[in-house]
């Protein structure tokens, strides 16, 4: 492969905002605060159906770099699209999204092989499996194209690195200490997930696990169930309806997935429910429902900045292909505006570079963020 030269220049910077009510063992520390609203490139690459190519954005020669989604409609995974695309257009590359019908193993391998015949330079997914995806991601390296998991992590041996939201045991604490303080550290609570093969929210739920059980401050908290809405609106409102019947005593539900707390806090405000809700959510779609009163499901709840996660995924997936990285922890590089980072080891052996902390969204600020993200 040619090698490229990196000259990036971003229009829209998402500068610091100080990190808040992550609990007494997570750090205050900063978080992205908008300076503008972030709106998409003018010619973002649309949705494409699986093993179809999404238009590309038509770049110089700055190479050919694609961003595969965990699935079509959702829309964090379109702000992700919509960060990598602008990232890419900056440097005048040619930026392809790929987002498959479903949010499944089988229909990534199909985009995946897609893009091996297409010859790209990079490859930045957000798998839908930990293993499944593997065979396939080292016949796109075999085939010379460069690969990192971006969001959801894929095997190790099938990337060269991983380019995480925030710290796994920084992101558990936060989502335990927010179940500890909404129920006042006792009760009953449950999980809502999306897939039971995530493995970002498979980590976040085994930290949260591994912090509930090794400190006696949460030990009159009972996990009742970790139920999984697939990711699926709908799925995801009848596993609510589901938890709500099944535990009358059921005191807080904690959904770190964007599309699941969204579900569930429809259900919850909907009834009426004394249930609170946190997790992970999107401002623009959890404003209504935050608030600390009882017409409000959701106190707080916390993020990152997809659209952010997807220009690190992009800058990561240019220094990959530039040979400037090669994803070995220690390896150091420029993310445009973003700043500088360091690549370091992953909790499950492969290395992995680390976006920023979680950011709590409340009634103190969340009018000023759904209208960013």
């Amino acid at each position: 492969m040619k090698k490229k030269v990196m000259s990036v220049l971003l229009s829209t910077v998402m500068t610091a905002a100080l990190l808040a009510g992550c609990g007494g063992a997570a750090e205050e520390t900063a978080a992205p605060e908008a300076t503008e609203e972030a709106a998409p490139a003018e010619e973002e690459a649309p949705a494409a159906e699986a093993e179809e190519e999404a238009p590309a954005s038509e770049g110089g020669n700055g190479g050919t770099y694609a961003i595969i989604v965990k699935s079509a409609g959702n829309p964090y995974n379109e702000k992700e699209a919509e960060g990598f695309v602008q990232a890419i257009e900056e440097i005048g590359g040619t930026a392809i999204v790929q987002q498959p019908e479903t949010a499944t193993a089988d229909a990534q391998i199909s985009v995946i092989q897609s893009l091996i015949s297409q010859g790209v330079d990079s490859i930045a997914i957000a798998g839908n499996d930990m293993n499944a995806l593997q065979a396939a991601l080292e016949e796109a390296a075999a085939a010379g194209i460069k690969v990192c998991s971006i969001d959801s992590s894929v095997n190790p041996e099938s990337r060269l690195t991983h380019v995480n939201q925030a710290g796994t045991i920084e992101i558990g604490q936060c989502l335990m200490d927010a179940v500890y303080d909404i129920t006042g550290g006792e009760g009953q609570w449950a999980i809502l997930s999306a897939t039971s093969q995530a493995t970002n929210q498979n980590s976040w739920i085994e930290a949260m696990k591994t912090i509930m059980d090794g400190d006696e401050k949460y030990s009159k908290l009972e996990l009742v169930e970790v139920a999984y809405g697939d990711d699926e609106p709908q799925k995801s409102t009848d596993q609510t309806q589901a938890l709500l019947a099944n535990y009358p005593d059921l005191k807080v539900i904690c959904a770190p997935t964007t599309v699941g707390i969204a579900a569930a806090a429809k259900v919850l405000q909907d009834q009426g429910s004394s249930v609170k809700l946190t997790g992970l959510g999107l401002p623009s779609e959890m404003a209504e429902y935050i608030g600390d009163d009882d017409a409000h499901s959701c106190p707080y709840m916390f993020l990152w900045n997809p659209i952010d996660i997807g220009r690190l995924g992009a800058y990561t997936s240019v220094a990959l292909a530039n040979g400037d990285i090669t994803g070995a922890a220690g390896d150091t590089y420029t993310a445009g505006d973003l700043g500088d980072y360091t690549i370091v080891e992953a909790g499950d052996g492969g290395t992995e570079v680390i976006l920023g902390p979680p950011y709590r969204f409340d009634p103190s600020n969340i009018e000023e963020w759904k209208t960013v993200y």
